[in-house]
């Protein structure tokens, strides 16, 4: 497993290396409850992955997932294995911002990118943005069936981005060649360069509901923003 451990010196200036890069310092939420794209984020370049109305654009399990009050709903309860909602598209370099929310504060939730579909399966393998109801998860690099944890948010990290535990939370991911960084509610809790040449730079995006677990998950706000390569 390759797990990066920066210093807090180091962590700051790759962190801010991949602000300066990417453009993305911040969060910028769009419009509460909405889901279409603001003049600002329009000006810059974002499309909406979700309609607000139907799941068009992405490939899932009908019985775990569907759209309910403009948003996307994901279930566990009764499920064995981890399930996913795929976009039907893949991306490689990006900014993606959506909002999260844990029904009850009650499961395990992410969002994969530059990932596959495990064939025979419901599941993925690849990036995984984390979050649930354990805080220092949240905001977290996950390698899902790769590698595991690559890193995990420092406590003042988790401390600064004052996660809403059952409301809504916004989740921004960043990646650009060998740089990923990840956000939650504005603070940067990530900044990871990816070291190993094989590991894919493009790949599906997807949102996860756990297995065995009594939860549901809420996305709404889906929008990206494709980025030129480095």
């Amino acid at each position: 497993m390759t797990r990066m451990n920066l210093t807090s010196a180091r962590w700051a200036a790759v962190a801010l290396g991949l602000a300066l890069a990417l453009g993305c310092a911040v969060t910028r939420s769009a419009a509460e409850g909405g889901n279409g794209i603001s003049k600002y984020e329009a000006a810059e370049g974002f499309v909406t992955l979700f309609d607000g109305k139907t799941l068009k654009g992405w490939e899932g399990d009908p019985a775990v997932w569907g759209v309910k009050d403009g948003v996307i709903v994901g279930r566990g309860a009764m499920l064995t294995q981890n399930n996913f909602l795929a976009a039907a598209r893949e991306y490689g370099d990006f900014i993606l911002r959506l909002q999260v929310r844990l029904v009850n504060n009650e499961g395990n939730t992410g969002v994969q990118f530059r990932s596959v579909k495990i064939a025979g399966t419901p599941m993925m393998s690849g990036f995984q943005a984390d979050y649930a109801n354990v805080p220092q998860y949240c905001g977290m690099l996950y390698d899902e069936k790769r590698r595991g944890i690559l890193v995990k948010p420092t406590e003042e990290k988790i401390t600064q981005a004052a996660n809403k535990p059952g409301d809504w939370n916004d989740l921004e991911i960043a990646a650009q060649g060998d740089r990923i960084a990840i956000s939650l509610n504005g603070v940067q809790t990530v900044a990871y360069v990816e070291k190993d040449s094989a590991i894919p730079r493009t790949g599906l995006i997807g949102l996860q509901t756990h297995a065995k677990t009594n939860m549901e998950v809420q996305f709404r706000n889906i929008r990206i923003k494709e980025l030129s390569k480095r």
